[in-house]
């Protein structure tokens, strides 16, 4: 069965919602703490960025997109991406994160770095930072890029990652 996910912007109304899609994903504060930190940071926090999938009235997935750097070049960190357990495997995280990058790049960002799994996220597109001259302390196949404008490459440097990210 194929289910077509519904993905929006989050509104002010999904906190706790997100909150607890993350939880429940993670098993774990880390996460949804991560996102609580981001919300505070003005300069991190990018609300038409935060993405939710919805079966119905539920919201069961979320990707995130908040402001990262490369070296001094803005650009967007992908993460926390969290499914409610009962959703996992059914394409609503997909669903999410192809929404958010979409939103990404109607509003002009171009970079996008994640941390992830390294045999899930290149279905987006992504590839391994390194590739593009692109570092962090956590270089290897889990650090990946991805640029949103083919046409334009992407910048090299460091990943300075949001102060909530580091708490």
């Amino acid at each position: 069965m194929s289910i077509t996910w519904n993905t929006r912007a989050e509104t002010g109304a999904d906190t706790a919602a997100v909150d607890a899609v993350n939880f429940h994903a993670f098993g774990r504060r880390l996460e949804p703490d991560i996102i609580v930190r981001l919300r505070a940071d003005a300069t991190a926090w990018l609300p038409k960025l935060s993405y939710v999938a919805t079966q119905g009235d539920e919201v069961v997935a979320h990707a995130l997109l908040s402001r990262c750097h490369l070296d001094d070049t803005p650009a967007l960190v992908l993460g926390p991406v969290a499914v409610l357990p009962a959703y996992q495997g059914t394409g609503a995280g997909s669903a999410t994160i192809r929404a958010a990058l979409e939103a990404a790049r109607a509003v002009g960002e171009h970079a996008v770095v994640v941390l992830g799994h390294d045999k899930y996220y290149p279905r987006f597109g992504f590839r391994q930072a390194t590739e593009f001259g692109i570092h962090s302390e956590y270089d290897g196949p889990n650090q990946m890029a991805l640029g949103l404008a083919p046409d334009r490459p992407l910048p090299r440097g460091t990943i300075h990652y949001p102060a909530a990210w580091q708490a």
